[in-house]
């Protein structure tokens, strides 16, 4: 009884400390939830109908969008099977940039995007970062979600049974009672619902949030190997650049398109800023997900492959440490387990985000009635001595 104590004192002043940020962070995860189904539904410039035309190449679809937007450089080329090409524009700040959507047969612009103004983005930068910069607002963010998963631990040995009798009131919410009961109870019994998804979205936001954390997460998963991190494949800078017929990014393209339309999924081409950059290549089978993504690197001046060692090499060759740190922000927004685990997330997120707001009615409501009952006692004690002094007068 004593360590529940403890364990309740730590659960209450971190719930309260905590709070606010655990509600922002569970109204904006809940916003995200369905991010991808919403854009899919709602920007119809994404769609492309079928056409039996050659596509335009990496190099023509990127000259066609940087003319839209002046002294930017375009990052990659995005193609996917009934959608318009993507053309990505990164500029100072990597988290804000320009897409540019394309036809990949006529070469006409559908739509230049300044991702700034998108309003899932703007969520996504309060949800990561609180809109502060990112070394400010990422310490606060992945600090906060640490104390989540401590309120979540603390939370379960708050909620665990006495007995058999108080069981039974632990699974189930008594709607017919008084507010303050069905408060408790939302509290309690969804809280103790909740845990079980939102301990992975936790933990998975820890993962992106804590370099100590990833690397922790990683040695366990591969029976104490250490993960490398993740460095730039970088093309021979010995070698003469050989000259093809076409540009490097458009020979290797056109000799992986075969592959990559047998498979459907998405294919992208990035552009090597340099040279000493190399050409990166990445196929993802599964739209709907990013793990299975397929990257590969090649010399631009060979055309060469690169093998690299980190994370995000050849799918292949992945262990299932390197899958499992993948599969990570998949896990974190439910994608990995499709519609049912956003779902998931979504109602996770909105119970999470109820947690502070029936916490601090509880512990309102208990500090009037401890108010009350002080109060009380006072009054009785000072009617004895009133009492007490008057009987000694007469």
């Amino acid at each position: 009884m004593r360590i529940k104590k403890l364990v309740g004192k730590l659960h209450l002043w971190l719930g309260l400390s905590s709070g606010l940020l655990v509600l922002f962070l569970g109204i904006t995860g809940c916003i995200l939830a369905f991010q991808q189904e919403i854009e899919n539904a709602s920007q119809s410039y994404r769609y492309l109908a079928k056409d039996h035309k050659a596509l335009l190449t990496p190099s023509q679809i990127k000259t066609i969008a940087e003319a839209e937007l002046p002294g930017k450089h375009a990052h990659s080329v995005k193609y996917q099977d009934g959608r318009n090409a993507v053309v990505t524009f990164y500029n100072s700040q990597p988290d804000y940039y320009y897409l540019v959507y394309v036809n990949p047969y006529s070469g006409n612009v559908l739509k230049v995007k300044d991702m700034s103004r998108d309003f899932f983005r703007v969520v996504i930068m309060g949800h990561y970062y609180l809109w502060l910069p990112p070394e400010i607002g990422q310490p606060i963010v992945a600090t906060g979600t640490l104390i989540f998963v401590i309120l979540l631990i603390s939370g379960l040995i708050l909620w665990w049974p006495k007995n058999a009798a108080a069981r039974k009131k632990r699974f189930t919410l008594k709607l017919n009672a008084q507010w303050k009961r069905v408060n408790y109870d939302l509290h309690n019994v969804l809280g103790f619902y909740m845990t079980w998804v939102a301990i992975f979205i936790a933990i998975t936001g820890l993962v992106m949030g804590f370099q100590w954390f990833s690397k922790s997460v990683y040695w366990i998963s591969s029976g104490g190997k250490a993960m490398v991190q993740y460095y730039p494949a970088l093309s021979d800078s010995t070698i003469t650049k050989i000259d093809f017929k076409e540009k490097a990014e458009d020979v290797l393209w056109l000799k992986m398109q075969d592959d990559w339309k047998h498979q459907g999924g998405s294919f992208e081409v990035h552009f090597p800023e340099n040279e000493k950059e190399s050409i990166e290549l990445a196929f993802n089978p599964d739209t709907e997900t990013y793990w299975k993504t397929d990257y590969r690197f090649f010399d631009q001046k060979t055309l060469k492959e690169i093998e690299v060692t980190h994370l995000y090499g050849k799918f292949s060759k992945a262990s299932t440490a390197d899958k499992i740190m993948r599969m990570n922000y998949d896990i974190h927004v439910g994608a990995v387990w499709g519609l049912p685990g956003k779902i998931l997330v979504f109602l996770a997120s909105l119970l999470a985000a109820s947690m502070p707001v029936t916490g601090f009615l509880i512990w309102r409501g208990r500090r009037k009635k401890s108010k009350a009952t002080t109060g009380a006692k006072l009054l009785q004690t000072r009617k004895a001595k009133l009492k007490k002094s008057s009987s000694v007068v007469n």
